[in-house]
């Protein structure tokens, strides 16, 4: 029986630990909101993941729309389906960027959800 104990604390500190790993890449390979700002045409239509802190949410009957700032920049989220996530949540949301104008310097678009993960 004190093998099996031994084992079993010996594994949770690893199990932890790789939670975390797989957690913490969860971001990884997010793109920039800035770099689809800067060349919504390039993005247009793609399928992107974006990373960073919900500011604004607002949702009804599982559907809606968050704002995402991850430093760089600010874009909106639409979400068909599993409601919107609460204001200060971090998220990895991954969908289709749709650049609807530009005019000068501003930037119109959208990101059109299709998974998303909170931390």
């Amino acid at each position: 029986m004190k093998p099996l104990r031994h084992a079993v604390r010996s594994l949770a500190p690893r199990i932890l630990v790789a939670a975390a790993l797989v957690m913490l890449s969860g971001c990884q390979g997010a793109t920039p909101i800035k770099t689809l700002l800067d060349d919504p045409g390039g993005f247009d239509g793609k399928t992107v993941t974006i990373a960073g802190k919900v500011t604004t949410s607002v949702g009804f009957l599982g559907t809606g729309a968050y704002q995402v700032d991850d430093g760089t920049g600010k874009l909106i989220v639409v979400t068909k389906e599993g409601g919107t996530p609460r204001e200060g949540a971090e998220v990895a949301v991954k969908g289709v960027f749709r650049s609807a104008f530009t005019f000068k310097t501003e930037t119109a678009a959208v990101l059109m959800e299709s998974g998303r993960t909170t931390k």
